[in-house]
């Protein structure tokens, strides 16, 4: 009997030890395959915002740049509204082959499935992050109309007048709106929020003064400020973006106000490890470009690629912080 048991022993042994070579070969098989075939055909990278504005921006900077790096041609789809569920789930649903990339902003990644009660959370889980793209802090806006050219000043006029100042924002449940709500409780103050149905009739009444502040973008509003219209007075974080880092920080007269937004790029939840780190590494390559970077940072934007873990902290990191203003101000959309 012991001979026997350790014949089985020795038997079991030896099927494990295949087993552990077969694995091992099928996965540097396909890790060898991915990299002799990824890409093979035109890249898309669906954004989930209309054509135009800063995401698509730096989006087709960066589309053209991974084109010329991986001799393939990379296109842009936007996919705009519905918080980004619409695009969520194309990339979702997509071949996990690695020709149908998805570059969200924390928004989509973060708030949807957080204020949203219907539609997006199931996306996520379907979603493989790759590498973040870029990050940019806001800026705080006030009218020009305004009395006041300091955070402080700000809090200590709005203190002294409770209900005059107001805030604009694009909609309920935006940054801009989630933005003033921080403002609101680290300031103790009493502050009005005005949303309005897109940003365009929020900063005509922001320079007529109509409102009073808000939170935005840099590239939005530079041209105004440049103009007078509206005065820029604070960064929402720290950047080393030539266009913010040197404005004043909002935590530097509310300590724990912080906060940025930033992008990243996803693939459908299947596509294979090694497909994931050849885009990662196109990533890193083209995201250090001189060039592009010299394009893109004087917009407010810090070009930044990461690991996809590093993706994954910044989003429950992200997750907690706004979980709590959202669940604090009591905000919901439908």
């Amino acid at each position: 009997m012991p001979s026997l048991l350790n014949k089985n022993t020795a038997f079991w042994q030896y099927r494990r030890s295949l087993l552990a070579l077969f694995i091992g070969a099928t996965v540097s098989a396909l890790s060898a395959q991915a990299q002799s075939t990824w890409p093979a055909k035109t890249i898309k990278i669906v954004v989930p915002y209309a054509a135009g504005g800063p995401a698509d921006v730096v989006a087709r900077e960066l589309a053209q740049k991974l084109s010329a790096d991986l001799k393939q041609s990379v296109v842009i789809e936007n996919q705009g509204g519905a918080m980004g569920v619409t695009a969520l789930g194309t990339v979702a649903r997509a071949e996990p082959d690695g020709h149908t990339l998805l570059m969200a902003a924390f928004g989509n990644i973060v708030l949807q499935p957080i204020l949203s009660k219907t539609g997006g959370a199931d996306l996520l889980a379907r979603l493989r992050p790759i590498s973040t793209v870029s990050t940019s802090p806001h800026v705080l806006v006030v009218s020009a109309k305004l009395p006041v050219k300091t955070v402080k000043e700000l809090v200590d006029y709005a203190r002294a007048n409770p209900g005059r100042i107001s805030f604009a924002s694009a909609g309920m449940g935006g940054t801009a709106h989630l933005g003033m709500e921080m403002f609101k409780a680290l300031s103790q103050t009493d502050v009005l929020h005005v949303p309005y149905k897109g940003s365009s009739g929020a900063v005509n009444d922001l320079i007529s003064g109509q409102v009073s502040a808000m939170f935005s973008s840099l590239p939005s509003l530079q041209g105004l400020a440049d103009k007078g219209l509206v005065r820029v007075i604070a960064a929402t974080a720290s950047s080393v973006s030539p266009a913010t880092k040197n404005l004043p920080l909002m935590s530097a007269t509310l300590p724990g106000f912080d906060y940025t937004t930033w992008y990243a790029m996803y693939a459908p939840l299947g596509t294979p490890s090694a497909t994931v780190e050849l885009v990662n590494a196109a990533l890193r390559r083209v995201l250090k470009d001189p060039a592009l970077e010299a394009r893109i940072e004087p917009h407010g934007i810090e070009l930044k690629a990461s690991s996809p873990e590093e993706v994954l902290a910044w989003t429950k990191r992200d997750t907690e912080k706004w979980t709590r203003v959202i669940r604090e101000a009591k905000i919901s959309v439908e």
